[in-house]
């Protein structure tokens, strides 16, 4: 009888056993699956996350002789491009309009756009920025103050435009520009020029004329060229 009663007891321990080695794997591979799951969750969110995406109208800014100027240019109306050596869109003076930086284009507007500064409401720069002043292009221009040479980032050429004192530095590409009879796209690659929101006389504002060579301000151009915008940031 003594015999019989250990075995049974023997039979219930084994039981037991294996009911509690399935338990421990059956946890072991539940905190491994939940494991994956939250793994897999928050590389989605990281990926997902909007702070980690290029945001087209936010843009932190550079100070450079004591105006904060935008990194990148601007693309479509209220928007920056994605980076700094993107070309953006071309503008005509005053006119919120936005045309390509490549290839052909129809309906061009050759109509001499009116206005004595670039309105606000005309201005395509993303909420917080608009179009610079004759004096920040100036500004940016002061050989006592900031430095400019040619330079080539990821492959495509501009010029940077670095502080003296603090060592801030913008790329401006070198995008070209179109002409102001038929919309023509020239020198891209080669040139670049960026309004200002100042007008010269009645048919020509000033803007940022570049290239290899050099840089400086000038207003000898008529407003129906599509030239880039770089903005500055609103007081």
């Amino acid at each position: 009888m003594k015999y019989v009663t250990d075995e049974v007891q023997a039979s219930n321990f084994l039981t037991n056993l294996i009911k509690k080695m399935k338990k421990v794997f059956l946890s072991f591979w539940l905190l491994l699956a939940m494991g994956m799951v939250t793994s897999v969750f928050n590389s989605c969110s990281k990926e997902d996350d909007p702070t980690d995406l290029i945001n087209p109208t936010y843009d932190e800014g550079v100070i450079i002789n004591g105006v904060k100027w935008a990194t990148r240019n601007v693309a479509k109306m209220g928007t920056f491009a994605n980076k700094p050596e993107d070309a953006g869109m071309f503008y005509q003076w005053n006119r919120k309009s936005a045309w390509s930086a490549t290839g052909n284009l129809t309906g061009w507007n050759t109509e001499n756009p009116s206005g004595e500064v670039w309105e606000k409401a005309n201005d395509p720069s993303p909420a917080g920025w608009r179009v610079p002043t004759l004096n920040e292009i100036k500004s940016l221009l002061d050989p006592n103050k900031v430095s400019s040479e040619w330079a080539t980032q990821n492959g495509i050429n501009g010029r940077r435009f670095t502080d003296k004192e603090t060592g801030n530095s913008i790329f401006l590409p070198a995008v070209g520009s179109r002409n102001y009879e038929m919309g023509q796209l020239n020198n891209a690659g080669f040139s670049g020029r960026y309004w200002c929101g100042t007008q010269s006389d009645s048919s020509s504002a000033y803007f940022i004329d570049f290239s290899s060579e050099n840089a400086e301000w000038t207003g000898f151009y008529y407003r129906t060229n599509g030239f880039s915008i770089r903005s500055v940031a609103e007081e």
